[in-house]
């Protein structure tokens, strides 16, 4: 395990403190997608699905490996249980109406036809990659249509983003170093830093400016 791979670990449970620690301390789900949550939920059960089979004691990095997935699964459901049930009141229905079907749908024509290995598994692997990489979209979209992101909320995103991009480098390293080539992993990975790129660009832009960050509609 590389240091790309370890920065990309911290920023993405970074992003998820940042989450919870918003709805909780405002208690509010205001400006939070549920629907990326959903995917993002999505995701980690189709990739981690190999937690009903892989011994998690078998080395210091499986055990490790174990303990993020399920993290990542346990952190998604709770996220959505406060969007759904403890905060719901402040849940942004109205805006949040980005089509998911038009992400599933491609995403899964990319996993059928692109995959590693033709085995089940690993379709369902390649299907969790490329409906990771277009996740954030209708975050995205429900803050272009609402206009202003809070800080916080900001910070998440800059966080999850950042994430991706650190993965991006590790893959990268590992070719390099290892010859261990994923180009599937790699170009979701360019995808999904692509998506970003605008936002980071407006949160540089606020940081700079010392003004609240808007997002142009």
């Amino acid at each position: 395990m590389n240091i790309f791979r370890i920065l990309g670990d911290l920023f993405h449970v970074a992003a998820i403190l940042i989450l919870l620690r918003k709805m909780t301390m405002t208690k509010s789900c205001a400006g939070i997608s549920l629907r990326t949550q959903i995917l993002y939920l999505v995701v980690f059960s189709c990739r981690y699905v190999d937690l009903f089979w892989l011994n998690p004691f078998h080395s210091p990095l499986r055990f490790y490996n174990t303990i993020m997935k399920i993290a990542f699964i346990g952190t998604s459901v709770y996220t959505i249980f406060l969007i759904l049930k403890k905060y719901k009141h402040t849940y942004d229905e109205v805006n949040d109406t980005f089509r998911v079907e038009f992400l599933i749908g491609p995403a899964a024509l990319c996993a059928i036809v692109f995959h590693l290995k033709v085995t089940p598994f690993e379709i369902i692997w390649a299907f969790s990659i490329f409906l990771e990489a277009l996740a954030i979209m209708p975050q995205l979209f429900l803050l272009q249509k609402t206009g202003e992101v809070e800080n916080i909320t900001a910070h998440y995103i800059v966080a999850l983003g950042s994430y991706r991009a650190w993965y991006l480098l590790n893959w990268i390293w590992r070719y390099m170093y290892e010859g261990k080539p994923k180009i599937l992993v790699s170009v979701a990975g360019l995808v999904q830093t692509a998506l970003y790129s605008d936002f980071f660009y407006h949160y540089y832009m606020s940081r700079k400016t010392g003004k609240k960050l808007k997002l142009p509609p």
